[in-house]
């Protein structure tokens, strides 16, 4: 038998609005064949008739069900099953630290992270009061450790074309001075 399935190409199951996908129709058990592809998807008058299936900057009224068949010669497969593309609202990534006041010499751990899905890397921002927003440099990680004191953000980021989540919220990290006793 030679079935058709709908497969999403990146690893991630939840989508957000303004990323791009990718899916792809694969034939099960027709190897070494020239396949001609159809496609239904919701609200679109002309799907591709290639194997795959890209969405740019994906929107809420492209959710649905999508399905999608092989043709060879004689031979014509079922339709697939049907595939469920669901959309959430872009999020906010959401910054915490584990305490926002460290000593001299000493270090805090922030940890960024993106609501209930997966395949995000970060990016971090810190400023002061007299200084301007800037990147750090080398850090691609939900945590990252600091000794400096300023006001930091981060952002998610997977994919590609990439795509950016919202910038969380500010969080103020402050060094305490220790003064020596007078003797």
């Amino acid at each position: 038998t030679v079935l058709a399935a709908v497969k999403l190409q990146h690893g991630w199951s939840q989508i957000f609005t303004g990323e791009t996908i990718t899916l792809r129709c694969e034939i099960q058990g027709g190897e070494g064949k020239v396949w001609k592809y159809e496609w239904t998807a919701p609200n679109t008058n002309s799907p591709p008739t290639s194997s795959e299936y890209r969405i740019r900057r994906f929107l809420v009224f492209r959710s649905g069900d999508y399905r999608c068949r092989g043709s060879s010669d004689y031979l014509l497969t079922g339709w697939s099953d049907a595939f469920r593309l669901t959309v959430s609202y872009k999020p906010r990534a959401t910054l915490t630290a584990r305490t926002t006041i460290i000593p001299v010499g000493g270090s805090v751990t922030l940890t960024c992270s993106v609501q209930s899905s997966d395949g995000w890397k970060y990016e971090w921002f810190r400023r002061t009061q007299t200084t301007s927003e800037g990147q750090i440099r080398d850090q691609q990680n939900r945590d990252i450790r600091v000794s400096q004191g300023g006001i930091y953000s981060c952002r998610g980021t997977r994919g590609n074309p990439v795509y950016y989540t919202d910038i969380s919220d500010d969080v103020t990290i402050e060094i305490t001075c220790e003064f020596s006793h007078l003797v």
